[in-house]
């Protein structure tokens, strides 16, 4: 076969060929920073990992025995042009900062509230739970909408509003009203902070809120002072030199509901170095018992807290006559969170006390160690009247 024979063109033109592709070799490769996990020291319920690019929040427990867990990736309005995420991979992709939420949950309220951003919030349902008086000076001026209940929510006002998010509280995956506004292209992103167990454990979820925000830095600022405040008041409680004796919960529809040895209050009474009569339980929620058996167990207890929701002494007897037997009753010993109540009657303990629980423990340090906190005012537990 002939040689055909190399022109001087045809030289230069395989030459650099070869040098492109030596070039091309010698590319570094394009790798995505690795994923960097955020401290989260108490909360059990959610993870976070940051890279270079965007977020992404996994919620493991989004209520009691959730057997799914939910991933959302969080991206920056300016990269999000730049990045393509696969939608099967996660339950939603939210742009970020968010500008309008939705939220379903009073404990929202707060973690908001703590990061400046209170104002964001253009909906939520049965505002009249809302005590924060920022949050409803927000509905006053007709800022925050009403949208119905949180198990039937008003989907026309949700698309009407459009929000950025929509954050939601449910006991189950059974809310349908999520699934319309999962539909029509707004996110919606559960938030499991009720199911936590511990007190810091639930102050905790304000990182969950931040970085949908881009307020990563003040949450954990936030948190760190009430970590702080509420570890001082522990040390505090241990000081006393007895662990008095502590009754919970009271009557409803004939059973009484006292709170689990594994409780968030439970919880809260160790840390105040009280002796809680059902410490040794293992239950996490409450315990339904009836009256025989909590008057057997609890009758000399030396303090009584949260009969249900009774405010005062004669509604107490009235309710029951056998509360008198509780020698808490005759020695003005009971304690109720129930009395502040916010402008339209929610609770404000139910709303502020998880993002608080450093003031929840000063409370009660106050109550059962007389001296030990004397200038604590409190903030959610009062003498019945």
């Amino acid at each position: 076969m002939a040689k055909i024979p190399l022109t001087r063109p045809l030289c230069c033109a395989i030459f650099l060929i070869c040098l492109v592709c030596c070039v091309e070799k010698k590319k570094p490769p394009i790798v995505e920073q690795q994923p960097v996990k955020k401290e989260v020291a108490y909360a059990k319920g959610f993870t976070i990992q940051k890279n270079d690019s965007y977020t992404v929040i996994e919620v493991t427990s989004a209520w009691p025995g959730a057997e799914n867990t939910f991933k959302y990736a969080l991206v920056p309005k300016e990269k999000l042009p730049f990045i393509t995420l696969p939608a099967d991979v996660y339950d939603a992709i939210v742009p970020t900062p968010v500008e309008k939420i939705v939220i379903t949950s009073t404990t929202h309220i707060p973690s908001l509230e703590a990061l400046g951003v209170l104002h964001t919030v253009v909906g939520f349902p049965s505002m009249d739970f809302i005590s924060s008086p920022e949050a409803r000076k927000l509905v006053d001026a007709g800022i925050i909408k009403e949208l119905g209940t949180n198990e039937n929510i008003n989907t026309e006002i949700v698309l009407e509003l459009n929000p950025d998010m929509v954050m939601g509280f449910g006991i189950n995956d059974a809310n349908k009203a999520y699934g319309t506004i999962k539909q029509s292209g707004i996110p919606v992103v559960y938030n499991g902070d009720w199911v936590e167990q511990t007190p810091l454990g639930k102050a905790e979820w304000i990182k969950f809120f931040a970085p949908f925000f881009q307020k990563e830095s003040e949450a954990d600022q936030t948190f760190s002072k009430i970590e702080k405040s509420y570890q001082e008041a522990k040390q505090v409680a241990q000081k006393a030199k007895e662990s008095p004796t502590v009754l919970t919960g009271g009557l409803y529809k004939d059973v009484w509901y006292v709170a689990g040895g594994k409780s968030w209050m439970a919880q809260f009474l160790k840390d105040a170095n009280a002796n809680y009569i059902w410490a040794d339980t293992e239950q996490k929620g409450s315990i339904g018992l009836s009256l025989e058996a909590v008057l057997e167990k609890g009758q000399h207890a030396d303090f009584w807290l949260n009969p249900s929701m009774h405010i005062t002494y004669l509604d107490l007897e009235n309710a029951n006559a056998h509360h008198k037997q509780f020698e808490a009753f005759p020695q003005r010993k009971i304690y109720s969170n129930a009395i502040k109540k916010g402008a339209k009657g929610g609770l404000l303990f139910y709303e502020l006390a998880p993002q608080r629980p450093d003031l929840v423990l000063k409370d009660l340090i106050s109550i059962l160690h007389p001296g030990l906190l004397p200038e604590h005012e409190p903030e959610f537990f009062m003498p019945l009247q």
